[in-house]
């Protein structure tokens, strides 16, 4: 849950790196808030009738687009790649594969353009 928080409070910090870790865990508990907040959104007869987004989770995904953008936008940056490779997901299915080969990729070691690296920041101060 602190990786999430951590999101929420760089909410449109575009500079940086963001681990792996950072990225996906954000990722995950949007997923589940998603899941949770369409169960919401049925029961209280909020969703729509083609399946579509509800209300709730309409609003919630509207609320995390920011950080969204901006975690992954700092995710890239972490591998050396600059933010506008965001706009390859525009391309149908071949843009969000090579995005998500993107994020699953270790990392820069080291310092890169974009800033310290953030595992070795983070082995510092766990020291």
């Amino acid at each position: 849950m602190e990786w999430y928080l951590t999101v929420l409070r760089k909410y449109a910090v575009f500079e940086g790196r963001a681990r792996r870790k950072e990225y996906w865990m954000f990722v995950l508990i949007n997923i589940i808030v998603l899941l949770v907040l369409s169960l919401v959104d049925s029961a209280a007869g909020l969703a729509t009738d083609d399946g579509g987004v509800g209300l709730l989770g309409g609003l919630y995904a509207l609320a995390v687009l920011i950080p969204t953008i901006a975690v992954a936008a700092r995710r890239l940056h972490d591998t050396g790649r600059s933010a506008w490779w965001l706009l390859i997901a525009l391309i149908p299915i071949i843009g969000a594969i090579v995005l998500i080969v993107f994020y699953v990729i270790e990392g820069d070691s080291g310092d890169n353009a974009y800033g310290p690296d953030p595992k070795a920041t983070a082995a510092r101060g766990a020291a």
